[in-house]
């Protein structure tokens, strides 16, 4: 994990801001859908989120980082009503790591996808 400070955490899962002190490396990581090689694409909301969490994970470890490394992300979601759920399974996923964040509610590339996030990460 970079050299961070986390500015003024937030009972969910986000910080109001962090701030990276002394990073040898920054990865900005295009928006993840939740398409996953050789599997179907899930109609159902958890099982995209859950693979649009793994598609992170996998591009992070592909340059030697782990969620922890996350210092800002950005959800776009096709509906509010995805908020919640949303919330409960990065609350899972990222196991107390707080970074900033954002969430835009919004019409996505493909119909078909429910949500797409982009990640910055720092070490």
């Amino acid at each position: 994990m970079a050299n961070i400070e986390f500015i003024n955490p937030m009972e969910g899962s986000y910080s109001q801001g962090m701030k990276i002190l002394a990073p040898k490396e920054l990865v900005f990581i295009s928006g993840q859908i939740p398409k996953i090689e050789g599997e179907p694409l899930p109609d159902d909301f958890k099982t995209q989120c859950e693979f649009v969490w793994r598609n992170i994970e996998s591009q992070l470890k592909d340059v030697g980082m782990k969620l922890t490394d996350i210092v800002k992300f950005t959800t776009f979601l096709s509906d509010r009503i995805y908020r919640e759920e949303h919330y409960q399974i990065r609350n899972r996923v990222l196991k107390g790591h707080k970074p900033a964040m954002t969430i835009i509610i919004t019409g996505i590339y493909d119909e078909s996808w429910l949500l797409e996030i982009e990640v910055i990460a720092a070490k």
